[in-house]
């Protein structure tokens, strides 16, 4: 607290940065498109209803997001141009949810979020307000954030202060710009807030390392990495310190995530409570997190996404000019170590007809966990076709009741039944089991192989997978092998927004979308042939119009077994017939 800047403003934007943001944009056209975008937003922003305490089920989510939107777009449009119509809208829906009853602290993301949209706001526009504004906001900032906030860390010792997962990042980093934005008249409560914060982080940032991926998926990955950002920007640009917080193994990698974990058309590897379809879409942490780094791919990334999309309020505070200089050679494959181990092949870079596969393992407990261990999704010539479901409704009654024989995963999307992985005896994996690669190698033949035997314990003394880019990159071997306990019958699945059709006796199945098609072809056993199955369910789980499940079915299988499926992809050239076949341990 002795380095406190005690002027306003102080978070995240300074007068000066401001100033030097402003020298920029006379010369930078994409900074030049982004502010006039963050203005006519702010245009339409000033023209909306006024923020009302509604949940949606346990949430009042929404409501506080609308209000960051709305309070970070208007504070910086006035900072931009010294209109006082943005700075009259952004005080007026301050003023608004200051008057709530609360900020839902039962569900504290929704408190959280609230903090930052209104300390944002009362730290920019400090000097415009009038004194009575300035205390009606920070009597409201202090009475529904701050003191919530205290009482978080101290007597309900909540559990977003010892999450690894996302609360912990939103969470504490709502709470740090609270508490920095009013810190020279009230210290007492970032007395209390900014070192539990800095002590409660690291549990979350931690789960970035080694090689920066998120276990709870890359949607989450955006909200957690966003909230990090706010709050070790906040400490940095009031305090000037982090504490040492960026110097976590791990965060420094948490841009290549998003570079490496989508396909060719820009669709995300969409594991965990991900809601798919989930698109590389514009995210200005990915800016922050160039600059904190000085890693110019994280910042080529992300000006390359904004091209073709709309950038935010977010965009302009950490905004990176067009970095000169060479960028490193991006690797066709990428392993993602850690809680939840995540690989990727790919034919080629910037072409969106290539052919991609993406795998994962892992544990089935974490945060926002499917059971899916060893699911796979793959895109060849500008198609996804084995896809992923994503996350269903969050307010379906026991969609968060997630331990052994939880009812979570009665649900379609959220079970091993829509997932790309095998049913053995038409039963869900073990919802306790981990996961792990046991061997992952590139080359002009990369693969992947993992053990599930934990997934499907109650059949099988063990399962192997292995994944495989055969024939130069051009067609993908999944090959399962059992070595089962009982008589068991086999389902080896695969779920597709294609059409399909099977032919010649069961063997081959041909998938067809938007005028391309892929064949699967069952390699191995002799028996066994594909199905056509449905993925539809009733209310109030999501219908999945258009979803189909390509099913290879073995029935009563013993001993070991071997599964190999050659997905083939009908290129221009031509289809990949075949593989050669060899054990797991041989690859």
């Amino acid at each position: 607290m002795n380095t406190l800047k005690n002027e306003h403003p102080r978070l995240l934007l300074s007068d000066e940065q401001l100033k030097e943001l402003k020298t920029i944009h006379e010369q930078d056209p994409l900074l030049k498109r982004i502010v006039s975008e963050v203005i006519q937003e702010g245009e339409g922003y000033i023209k909306r209803k006024p923020l009302v305490h509604k949940l949606i089920g346990p949430r009042l989510l929404s409501v506080s997001r609308e209000c960051l939107d709305r309070v970070i777009n208007l504070s910086l449009c006035y900072r931009l141009t010294s209109d006082k119509r943005f700075a009259d809208a952004a005080i007026r829906d301050m003023t608004t949810v200051c008057g709530f009853p609360d900020w839902n602290p039962s569900h504290y993301l929704d408190t959280a979020e609230m903090t930052n949209a209104v300390s944002i706001g009362y730290d920019w526009l400090y000097d415009y307000m009038s004194p009575d504004q300035r205390e009606t906001i920070k009597k409201g900032l202090i009475h529904l954030g701050l003191e919530e906030g205290v009482l978080s860390y101290t007597k309900r010792k909540s559990g977003w202060t010892r999450s690894e997962a996302n609360w912990n990042q939103v969470c504490n980093g709502g709470m740090i710009v609270g508490a920095l934005a009013v810190a020279e008249s009230d210290p007492q409560y970032a007395k209390v807030i900014l070192p539990e914060a800095v002590k409660s982080l690291p549990r979350a940032l931690k789960s970035y390392a080694p090689d920066g991926a998120w276990m709870e998926g890359p949607g989450y990955w955006h909200y957690a990495t966003q909230y990090t950002a706010y709050g070790l920007a906040a400490l940095r640009s009031a305090l000037g310190t982090d504490f040492g917080l960026t110097k976590i193994h791990g965060l420094s990698n948490a841009g290549l995530a998003p570079i490496y974990l989508v396909g060719p058309k820009g669709e995300y590897l969409g594991f965990a409570d991900c809601h798919t379809p989930s698109y590389r879409r514009p995210m200005p942490c990915m800016f922050w997190l160039g600059q904190t780094f000085s890693d110019p791919e994280y910042v080529a990334d992300e000006r390359r996404v904004l091209e073709k999309a709309r950038g935010s309020a977010e965009h302009v505070i950490w905004y990176c000019p067009e970095q000169n200089g060479h960028l490193p050679k991006r690797e066709l494959d990428f392993y993602f170590r850690g809680s939840v181990e995540v690989v990727v092949f790919r034919s080629a870079w910037n072409d969106p007809d290539a052919l991609f596969v993406g795998a994962k393992a892992g544990y089935n407990q974490v945060n926002h966990g499917h059971l899916d261990l060893g699911n796979f999704e793959l895109d060849a010539l500008g198609i996804r076709w084995a896809t992923e479901l994503g996350a269903d409704d969050y307010n379906m009654p026991g969609y968060w009741s997630g331990g052994k024989g939880g009812k979570r995963w009665e649900y379609y999307r959220l079970n091993s039944f829509s997932h790309n992985v095998p049913l053995l005896n038409n039963q869900n994996q073990n919802e306790l089991a981990k996961s792990k690669f046991l061997r992952c190698m590139n080359g002009s033949e990369p693969f992947v192989v993992m053990d599930l035997s934990e997934a499907y314990n109650e059949s099988a003394e063990r399962v192997h997978r292995g994944i495989r880019m055969v024939d130069g990159r051009r067609a993908v071997l999944v090959q399962d092998e059992f070595d089962l306990s009982k008589p068991t019958d086999i389902a080896w699945g695969m779920t597709t927004y294609a059409g399909i059709e099977v032919r010649q006796g069961g063997r081959v199945a041909e998938l067809a979308q938007e005028d391309q098609k892929l064949i699967a072809t069952a390699l191995s056993p002799a028996g066994g042939e594909w199905f056509i199955e449905s993925a539809h369910r009733e209310p109030p789980e999501e219908a999945n119009e258009g979803v189909n499940r390509l099913v290879f079915r073995l029935p009563k299988a013993n001993g070991q077994v071997r599964i190999a499926i050659l997905l083939s992809p009908v290129w221009p050239q031509g289809v990949t017939k075949t593989a050669e076949l060899k054990q797991l341990v041989e690859w």
